[in-house]
């Protein structure tokens, strides 16, 4: 079991790749380095998947991508309205990044969303989406008043929300991660054949995408709420 928890905390540590020499060194984590993969790898496949689109006589691939990109603009746009359009590639490029994220594991990286620092920037980010959304659509005036809306009485509480969602927003994702992380830990601790097989199907993949899919259900909600009137 000794062993187990110290290969446990190795897991969740995230180590120092290499340091920048400015500024005294600015150290790289192992969360930014397989961020920056997935960067590349979605970028790449973006370069790919857009080349020689056509007007007419589309192919299968781009019938599939049409279809695909098609699917997820209106899903989202589902959660956040037609006033919300504007903030839905946001949303899906965080959607697929957060899935990578989860799954990356599968190829022997460690996920960047088990670095609590990766959780807490999606989640300011995306509350900063929220409430520049509120702002641009209500303007100043109608932004500050919308605090104390439906009645005044509520203002604390309305303002207290705007530091409760990016809590639960990174909370939420570290913790489901982390969560899984060790109950497939325990599982092939355990029962280490032919078990966890079926466990990490769930734990390692469909978690990973449920967690993505949360991340950005709830954020689309919430920028749905902060552009309707």
């Amino acid at each position: 079991m000794d062993a187990f928890v110290e290969s446990l905390l190795g897991e969740l540590n995230c180590e120092v790749v290499f340091t920048i020499p400015l500024f005294g060194g600015i150290p790289v984590l192992e969360s930014v380095v397989v961020t920056w993969i997935i960067m590349a790898v979605l970028t790449l496949a973006s370069i790919i998947l857009v080349r020689n689109l056509k007007v007419e006589n589309v192919g299968r691939k781009q019938l599939m991508l049409e279809t695909a990109i098609g699917g997820l603009y209106g899903f989202v746009e589902g959660c956040v309205g037609h006033r919300g359009r504007k903030y839905i590639p946001y949303l899906i490029t965080a959607a697929l990044y957060i899935g990578m994220a989860d799954l990356i594991g599968l190829f022997g990286f460690k996920p960047p969303t088990k670095d609590l620092n990766v959780t807490i920037a999606l989640a300011l980010i995306s509350i900063m989406l929220i409430e520049i959304a509120g702002l641009r659509q209500k303007g100043l005036k109608g932004f500050l008043k919308s605090f104390a809306q439906p009645i005044a009485i509520m203002l604390p509480i309305n303002i207290l929300e705007v530091f409760i969602r990016p809590l639960s927003l990174c909370m939420r994702l570290f913790g489901n991660v982390l969560g899984s992380f060790v109950v497939m830990g325990l599982i092939k601790l355990i029962v280490p054949a032919v078990v966890p097989v079926a466990f990490s199907l769930y734990f390692d993949i469909f978690d990973g995408l449920i967690q993505a899919y949360v991340f950005v259900f709830l954020t689309s909600l919430f920028v749905g709420e902060a552009v309707e009137d």
